[in-house]
């Protein structure tokens, strides 16, 4: 569809760039973010990338709002289109169920499936990071294979704790601080989801692509272990997009 401008106040407006929640929709809102980050225009301050739209913010005494539009229409008519041929995957390890997990049982019975069945269709796919939002380095994230049927619980939670790794439907959200939240607890990850003493303090970023993989509570504490000692290295892997 064609980009819609809405405007969220005097000095910020929305680029919609459509309806639904989809990779094709927000790989365009990415690449937008992309191109006026690598080649800025000069009164823009900020810029949020959410699920289908790219929320920019301006200084009105520099760039007039008409001024940025049309140069936002002209990117937009030159923006690359062209698929990857490969992706980079950062591998994230979870430990499932138990009190890193609490929901895990019940998740796998409301999909009649056994708990073995549950782990392996939440970590077989590679998941999508929509955005960043809620909380600093909370990255949204969707599987484009073997949605769930669940949805939010009924009575949210006041408190989870960070590191948690959260489901409904086909999304699963990294949890970075300990905060409420109404979604599923499966599990969590011995990873720093959000470090403010590194000079990039986000383990997943918007456009990043993440697999989960399975590990004991065992390995879950060796690797929280190496995480502190600032010895562990987040393992990636590179595949061919067909």
């Amino acid at each position: 569809m064609e980009a819609k401008f809405l405007l969220t106040g005097d000095c910020s407006l929305s680029v919609q760039m459509g309806e639904e929640i989809s990779l094709a929709v927000n790989q365009r809102v990415r690449m937008l973010f992309l191109n006026l980050t690598t080649c800025p225009i000069e009164g823009v301050r900020e810029m949020v990338p959410t699920y289908a739209s790219l929320m920019i913010h301006y200084q009105p005494e520099v760039l007039r709002f008409e001024v940025l539009k049309a140069e936002i229409v002209k990117r937009l008519d030159h923006l690359d289109s062209a698929e990857k041929e490969s992706r980079m995957v950062k591998e994230i390890p979870i430990c499932y169920g138990g009190e890193l997990g609490p929901d895990l049982e019940n998740c796998a019975a409301f999909e009649k499936v056994s708990v073995e069945e549950f782990i392996r269709m939440h970590s077989q796919h590679e998941y999508y990071s929509y955005m960043l939002g809620f909380a600093p380095g909370h990255a949204y994230m969707a599987r484009f294979e073997e949605p769930f049927h669940f949805k939010r619980r009924e009575s949210p939670r006041v408190r989870i704790s960070g590191g948690s790794i959260v489901v409904q439907l086909n999304l699963s959200n990294l949890i970075p601080f300990d905060q409420p939240c109404g979604w599923n607890i499966v599990g969590a990850t011995p990873l720093t989801i959000c470090d403010y003493q590194k000079e990039d303090p986000f383990l997943v970023h918007a456009g990043d692509w993440v697999k989960y993989v399975p590990v004991s509570r065992k390995e879950f504490d060796a690797i929280k272990e190496e995480v502190k000692r600032g010895m562990y290295r987040l393992r990636t892997y590179e595949r061919t997009v067909k």
